[in-house]
């Protein structure tokens, strides 16, 4: 009986895999109905999954895991979003100082717009943003070193957070997979998140940039808190009422 109950359980969650890799994924109360279990043997389902890297949770159900891609490939995900977005971001920017750029493609898109300065230090865990940052005149770009992330490529782990720990930023500049208003940011990894508390615990100020497809939902691995978020830039007018959720962590731009 046990075996047969274990068999029946792994089916089900092969099934919940399928599923959650479909265009809208799956949601908890609509595969409690379909499997005629509980909604709570789901959620274990899905925790399970999730602890195994074979689904992402969000909220009410779950999707398809993360999976890595090419640099170029994510930097050309909502690439007309990115660029307004650099564009509000590179306001931001100071002449001379120092700054943080983390490892995601909407920040690359930042770097690739500061130009020469007058004396800018730029820290990054991103090979991209290094290449970008390292020909320019009046800037000093400095990559971290680490492991690459499986997902993203960024530099990750133990020397990355150490490097990046032992220096402070007038403003780090950092992009998310996802922001909740009432959870801060998440990320697709705990080195992912981790690294970025490092950056965020040295800088004076820290600015998320996040496309709107980024609001209102949650990842794997929780990354900053809502406070530590100084100003938020997305795509969309800062009056748009997608916004709302968000008006009373930090500045929107």
């Amino acid at each position: 009986m046990a075996l047969s109950g274990n068999l029946e359980a792994q089916r089900r969650r092969d099934e919940l895999v399928e599923l959650a890799n479909g265009p809208q994924g799956v949601m908890i109360e609509a595969a409690a109905e379909l499997f005629a279990v509980s909604s709570m043997t789901i959620r274990r389902d899905l925790l399970e999954l999730e602890a195994e890297g074979r689904v992402r949770r969000v909220r009410g159900g779950a999707t398809a895991a993360p999976r890595a891609r090419p640099f170029d490939a994510r930097r050309a995900i909502r690439a007309s979003a990115k660029r307004t977005i650099a564009e509000k971001a590179l306001r931001l920017v100071p002449a001379h100082g120092s700054i943080a750029l983390d490892a995601s493609s909407t920040v690359n898109m930042l770097a690739s717009a500061i130009g020469p300065r007058a004396g800018l230090t730029a820290y990054t865990n991103s090979f991209e943003s290094f290449q970008v940052l390292h020909p320019l005149d009046g800037v000093t770009a400095v990559i971290s070193g680490g492991t690459a992330e499986p997902t993203t490529g960024s530099l990750v782990g133990p020397i990355a957070r150490r490097s990046m720990r032992s220096v402070y930023f007038d403003t780090f500049f950092s992009s998310a997979d996802a922001l909740d208003g009432a959870d801060g940011t998440s990320e697709v990894s705990v080195d992912e998140a981790e690294l970025k508390q490092a950056m965020a615990a040295n800088a004076g100020t820290t600015v998320v940039c996040v496309d709107s497809s980024k609001l209102g939902r949650r990842s794997v691995a929780r990354a900053l808190e809502r406070d530590e978020i100084s100003v938020l830039i997305t795509e969309l007018d800062p009056g748009d009422e997608r916004l709302d959720a968000f008006r009373d962590i930090a500045d929107i731009l």
